[in-house]
């Protein structure tokens, strides 16, 4: 289990096992909590984590956090750790009877307990629902531009357990997500997802204005991370937090918005005058994000990094040799003619 450190008024309490973090925060819920997967930081009253009610006896034990999903279900526990510094990857402890989602393509590695299975749509509904709630599921996933299939890894052994690996598509940052910290909900850009607990839905969320729909980046259609559980989202290069208080505004390239609680408000605003738009190197819009809430910001978006490789890849009638001011004669002299 996690190890708990808990702050009051600038006064450190840990490591504190599970347990005893439960009955701290109810005897004293005032103060500011963290465990390792928390990228800061975030009040005791808002982590889901940690909140308790009396049991019989006097003990205090853990409250499962609200239900955000309908029909009941709640999402798999998991423990997971998360490796490396530019190419991560995260790997997911499961007990038996967990499971955990992923991309397809996305696994690194698996013990050999853990079973595959390449279920449509986001595999919240693998264990239940019709065909047609599947395929639905897989239909929001083909809006979104990701594959009809997201592939379930579960624990199938009697005992003990197992664990299972998924890798970051490129250098960047893994962060992990407990939705039910969040009120459930979490908008996401529509190719940031990785990996979730089992019961996780990953729906859609369309801009309601025609012009930020148009012209809002990562297009008018992002991810909508429902649950209760852990999700892990994938950003390129370092990635930014940031707490909006109400009515405050934070102005953002418009690729580099990753990901923001549902109370945020996305919007755009040209950049300035014609000059800006022309020569400011910006783009002609800038995404505009309304507190209150969390949104979170990544320093190297795919596209940003697509272009610049694209950019400097060897063309027909270019040079591989990045400033040479013999441009192409360069690589006929070298001997390189491009074979």
């Amino acid at each position: 289990m996690h190890q708990w450190y808990l702050s009051y008024n600038g006064q450190q309490m840990g490591p504190l096992d599970h347990a005893a973090a439960v009955a701290q925060a109810a005897a004293n819920p005032g103060g500011h909590c963290w465990r390792q997967g928390f990228a800061e930081w975030i009040p005791i009253s808002a982590c889901a984590e940690l909140r308790a009610e009396s049991a019989p006896g006097g003990m205090p034990v853990p409250v499962p956090p609200p239900v955000a999903m309908g029909g009941g279900q709640r999402s798999d526990v998991i423990d997971y750790k998360i490796y490396g510094e530019d190419m991560q990857f995260v790997e997911i402890e499961l007990d038996p009877g967990e499971s955990a989602v992923a991309e397809a393509g996305s696994m690194m590695y698996k013990d050999s307990v853990v079973n595959m299975e390449t279920v449509f749509g986001d595999g919240a509904a693998s264990s239940g629902g019709g065909f047609m709630d599947k395929l639905v599921g897989a239909g929001k996933r083909l809006v979104t531009g990701e594959s009809l299939f997201t592939t379930v890894f579960s624990h199938a052994g009697g005992s003990g357990k197992a664990k299972v690996a998924f890798a970051a598509p490129y250098p960047g940052t893994i962060v992990p997500m407990t939705l039910s910290n969040y009120g459930g909900t979490i908008i996401a850009q529509k190719d940031s997802f990785l990996c979730a607990a089992r019961g996780v839905q990953i729906g859609l969320f369309f801009q309601k204005k025609v012009m930020t729909a148009l012209f809002g980046g990562e297009g008018f259609i992002m991810q909508k991370l429902t649950g209760d559980g852990l999700v892990f989202v994938h950003a390129g290069g370092t990635i930014v937090e940031r707490e909006l208080r109400p009515g405050e505004r934070l102005d953002v390239d418009t690729g580099c918005v990753v990901a923001m609680t549902s109370t945020v408000n996305f919007d755009i605003k040209p950049v300035g005058g014609v000059k800006s738009m022309l020569f400011g190197g910006e783009g002609v819009f800038l995404a505009t994000l309304t507190g209150p809430g969390k949104v979170w910001i990544q320093s190297l978006p795919f596209s940003r990094l697509a272009g610049r490789m694209l950019s400097a890849a060897y063309q027909k009638g270019g040079s591989r040799d990045e400033g040479s001011v013999l441009g192409g004669l360069g690589g006929i002299l070298s001997g390189d003619r491009g074979f």
